[in-house]
């Protein structure tokens, strides 16, 4: 029988983004397991016949001695499996994973490139970045290893590193995809107040300081007019994770309120008018993806990634990297025309049938899966 194994970090972020996948590969005949870290939701997982080992690993770890036993955890892993196509998802499996199965000869080996991380963002060009990069020329420079990358420039960028092999086959798919009838086109509350939803992980590269100055450039004019919806955990394992308790004074729970994480995120883009997201840098942005398919008008950074969920006046508008005069104008512009709004949502919708189709996500990858077996 033909195995697949997909590794990522943690098992929300697969549900959130993967567990499709795996569900219509064992429905194609797939025995299929997912290696991720437990933290409570991996019964999610177990359906369809998917098969779940709990495999926790530090996401940015540095101590060699931890990271050397990672890449033995890996190593026992894909030996016990044995899957004929295995399939990397975010960053340190990429690159730990490619090594292993290189090692091990594994079929087909598939490496999504879903952004570069934090340690690619901005200027940081330390001794983890480089050591990074070594280990990915090593693991990529092998036939049967396709990479897919979710923009144009994360694609330049690793061929530019030299990381990319001339054996490697690279696909283009934009982002995860959505489920068009789950996050179907909704009606908008009532304009009475506009609501502005920030739904993330909290990070300071996803924009939180940025939003926060903004917000505040606007406050005394319409905080009665305004809403503020925080919605998203504070991943403070993350290096770049924004402390709770700057969230929580920020928050006065009227202009701005801070929800945490919510398991129904339809209904947080539902109650919202605006989706915004002033990141420094994305893969491509499942949160711009689901706010399209909502139909929801969209601000947010020209970064990498985040450019290509918005076509610039018409379904929304793109402001510079770290900037915050600019991101309070838009924000503004949108609240003084709600016209402008309800066109715009319109258009975001469009674009999602047009682009974002997840029925269309999940045939690329089988059809990936399938090309190593022939």
């Amino acid at each position: 029988m033909k195995t697949l194994l997909m590794v990522a970090n943690v098992d929300w972020f697969f549900i959130s983004h993967r567990l499709c996948i795996a569900q219509q590969a064992c429905k194609q005949g797939w025995n299929v397991y997912v290696a991720c870290e437990d933290t409570g939701r991996s019964s999610e997982i177990k359906v369809d016949g998917i098969n779940f080992i709990n495999f926790k690993f530090s996401r940015s770890g540095i101590n060699p001695i931890k990271e050397i036993k990672t890449l033995r955890q890996f190593y026992k892993i894909y030996k016990t499996v044995n899957p004929d196509v295995v399939h990397h998802i975010t960053l340190k499996p990429v690159t730990y994973g490619s090594i292993i199965s290189k090692l091990l000869n594994i079929k087909g080996v598939v490496n999504a490139v879903s952004g570069l991380g934090y340690n690619f963002t901005g200027d940081r060009q330390g001794i983890i970045q480089k050591m990074m990069i070594s280990l990915m020329r090593f693991g990529f420079n092998r036939s049967n290893v396709t990479v897919i990358f979710q923009n144009a420039d994360d694609q330049k960028a690793l061929k530019d590193l030299n990381i990319i092999s001339d054996n490697n086959s690279i696909v283009r798919i934009k982002g995860s995809g959505v489920d068009l009838n789950q996050f179907s086109e909704s009606p908008f509350p009532s304009f009475d107040r506009i609501k502005v939803l920030l739904p993330i992980r909290m990070l300071w590269d996803k924009g939180v300081k940025e939003l926060r100055e903004a917000s505040e450039l606007l406050k005394d004019k319409y905080k009665n007019k305004l809403q503020i919806i925080l919605s998203g955990l504070a991943d403070e394992d993350n290096k770049a994770g924004v402390p709770a308790s700057y969230l929580n004074d920020w928050q006065d729970k009227d202009f701005v309120l801070w929800v945490g994480y919510q398991k129904n995120m339809v209904q947080i883009y539902q109650d919202s008018h605006i989706v915004i997201l002033p990141s420094y840098r994305e893969g491509m942005p499942k949160t711009l993806i689901e706010a399209c398919a909502v139909g929801r008008p969209i601000i947010t950074t020209d970064a990498i990634g985040c450019r290509e969920c918005v076509d610039e006046g018409v379904n929304g508008f793109k402001v510079p990297v770290y900037s915050i005069k600019e991101l309070a104008d838009a924000i503004e512009k949108l609240l003084l025309h709600p016209d402008l709004i309800k066109t715009m949502g319109r258009e975001s919708r469009l674009k999602a049938e047009k682009e974002f189709d997840v029925n269309q996500v999940i045939e690329k990858h089988l059809k990936i899966y399938s090309n190593f077996l022939n």
